[in-house]
């Protein structure tokens, strides 16, 4: 018995010193497996987020539950509005149990009240990127199948553009003012004021199970119309309890300044939130400190934001003490912690629709989590060899998916099964079948494609890489357009750098081309950039075109678009920016004039 003892001591100690992170990667897995668990209860149990904020406001009716601008609204007063919201969606049966209502605005309190309101009364909600206009605005509310849609009153003009299209299919519309200038549009918040505040009989949502939908989310569209992706009630809660293993407590104020209809209501979780209608970089610690936040919400781009702007004396005054989000490079990451104090970072990994997440839980900077055997067992996942190229995983002889080797970027799947679902695209099934992916290490097995490239270096550290669409092949070799950007705008005369291949005739693959903005009096010196790229990246990685732009187009969740960008090439006849082409054999990156598009597109000029 001692000797067993003493061997099992040798082996743990062994496997500790040669894995740091040990404890911490087993607690980890344990964490995972409390919340599955956890979530399982309340599902078996029918208890939603929606019980969850109802106890909540019997608990504590007068703790703030949404700051905005000057204003506090108390958990008593959400409830007592999201209360009036729903008895007009019920007015005149106009929307009934199961139906979708579809939410075009922006973060204010009102969205809240209008979603916690639907779900009170058994709907869903749609919720609709307040950036897109004409053909994607209707393609998305189209998708969600609504026969209802409530815009805020500044969106009047772009539901004004669709309403033709609208009104085809019978839609109710509803604009969030006290009087509406236009027929065949119906006020809201008129009837909303006449409502009556009193509970709402829980009879009304009895049909809802955990699995209900609870919300459509859509992606961002940057390769294309958007998908709207199924939120359960279930999935909401697993994203409450992601927030709790990242460290979030009931009594941390968070500071959400990202679009409402991508955060979701997942963090809903009896905390109070700071509410900003749009992101400012410049009045973003203003916010923190004036409404005592302690968490704040963010993606890569809105962190190097914060770093580029000026810096000021109080810099690390606020009490802000963890950050969750996802995108971060690590540059970034280092200046942020530098410059605006000892704030603890946690990079997340995950997708709206998709069913498997990491998190950074070592601090590690640069990475999304970390490979181990524990967590792979229990929650199953794997990186495997990707053609770029074709667009498709690679396979053996069998048929049969190949992990990827230490170092080498590949896609990240994750297996679906009823512990782990895939809802899919809402009235998508062609989309959501593009996500399964079959027979991946057995005949007969179901994965989730997440579209992700990921590495996992030698120490077990898992890197994002980049997202497939973001990938191309040049030369023979992937490129990877996140890497060649953070490289190119190392440079102090570039500010931001959107890479992306374009197609040259007569070449395989793609050429690489970075559209770039320029940073505040500096100027662009070629020379200079050349001698940059030519230092730091591999021959086929180069940038062969350089466009130079005021500004670059960004998704609302500040991810650069690139489908136009791509389109319109570098074909100087076509554009009135800035050109250049990288002119190996002067060492210089020389302006791209139609003479030598023509000799490039002619094959006259190899590239």
């Amino acid at each position: 018995m001692i000797v067993w003892m003493v061997i099992a001591a040798v082996v743990f100690l062994a496997l500790l010193f040669r894995n740091p992170h040990f404890f911490q990667d087993v607690q980890y897995v344990r964490d995972k497996i409390q919340a599955r668990r956890r979530v399982l209860k309340y599902k078996q149990t029918n208890y939603s987020i929606l019980d969850r904020f109802l106890e909540a406001v019997k608990a504590q009716p007068h703790k703030p539950f949404i700051l905005f601008n000057d204003e506090t609204f108390t958990y008593q007063d959400a409830d007592e509005l999201s209360n009036k919201a729903a008895r007009v969606f019920l007015h005149n049966g106009l929307v009934k149990e199961g139906d979708t209502v579809a939410l075009f605005l922006r973060n204010e309190p009102m969205f809240l009240w209008l979603w916690l309101g639907l779900v009170k009364i058994g709907c869903n909600a749609a919720f609709l990127n307040y950036n897109i206009r004409s053909k994607s605005l209707f393609h998305c509310f189209s998708r969600s199948g609504a026969k209802t849609l409530v815009a805020a009153e500044e969106l009047h003009n772009a539901v004004e553009e669709v309403l033709p299209s609208l009104l085809e299919q019978q839609v109710t519309v509803f604009i969030l003012a006290d009087r509406c200038r236009t027929g065949n549009m119906e006020s809201f918040k008129d009837k909303m004021s006449q409502a009556s505040s009193e509970p709402l009989s829980k009879d009304l949502r009895s049909h809802l199970t955990l699995q209900s939908p609870a919300a459509y989310i859509y992606t961002s569209g940057t390769t294309g119309l958007p998908k709207a992706a199924v939120v359960s009630h279930v999935k909401l809660w697993s994203l409450a309890c992601s927030m709790s293993m990242a460290g979030v407590t009931s009594e941390d104020v968070l500071f959400i300044s990202l679009p409402l209809y991508h955060t979701t209501v997942g963090s809903i979780n009896c905390n109070t939130l700071a509410l900003r209608s749009k992101f400012s970089a410049s009045q973003f610690w203003d916010d923190c400190r004036k409404y005592n936040v302690t968490v704040i919400m963010f993606i890569g781009e809105m962190m190097r934001y914060l770093c580029n702007t000026p810096k000021k004396p109080n810099d690390q005054s606020h009490k802000v003490r963890l950050a969750i989000g996802s995108g971060v490079r690590a540059d970034v990451w280092r200046y942020f912690i530098t410059r605006f104090g000892n704030v603890q970072i946690k990079e997340v990994y995950g997708a709206t629709e998709g069913n498997f997440s990491l998190l950074n839980y070592t601090g590690k900077i640069g990475a999304v989590g970390r490979d181990t055997f524990l967590n792979k067992w229990v929650f199953p996942y794997a990186v495997i060899k990707f053609d770029t190229e074709k667009g498709t995983p690679l396979r053996d002889s069998s048929g049969l998916c190949i992990e990827a080797a230490k170092g080498e970027p590949g896609l990240l799947v994750s297996e679906i099964s009823t512990r782990a679902p895939f809802a899919g695209y809402v009235r998508d099934l062609q989309q959501t079948e593009k996500k399964r992916l079959h027979d991946v290490f057995k005949k007969g097995d179901l994965y989730f494609n997440t579209g992700d490239l990921l590495c996992i270096d030698e120490d077990n550290f898992i890197y994002f890489k980049d997202r497939v669409g973001d990938t191309f092949r040049w030369k023979g070799e992937n490129v990877a357009t996140t890497e060649v950007a953070d490289i190119i705008t190392l440079l102090d005369c570039i500010k931001e750098a959107n890479v992306y291949g374009v197609e040259v005739p007569g070449q395989e693959g793609r050429a690489g081309m970075a559209t770039v903005t320029l940073s505040e009096a500096q100027r662009f010196d070629p020379a200079d950039v050349f001698k940059h790229v030519v230092s730091f990246l591999p021959a086929y990685a180069r940038p062969c075109f350089l466009r130079i732009q005021s500004s670059l187009d960004i998704t609302s969740t500040f991810k650069h678009m690139k489908v136009k960008l791509v389109e319109e090439g570098f074909n100087p006849n076509q554009m009135t920016d800035p050109l250049y082409f990288l002119d190996e054999k002067n060492k210089n990156y020389v302006p791209l004039t139609v003479d030598i598009f023509n000799s490039v597109t002619s094959g006259k000029i190899r590239i």
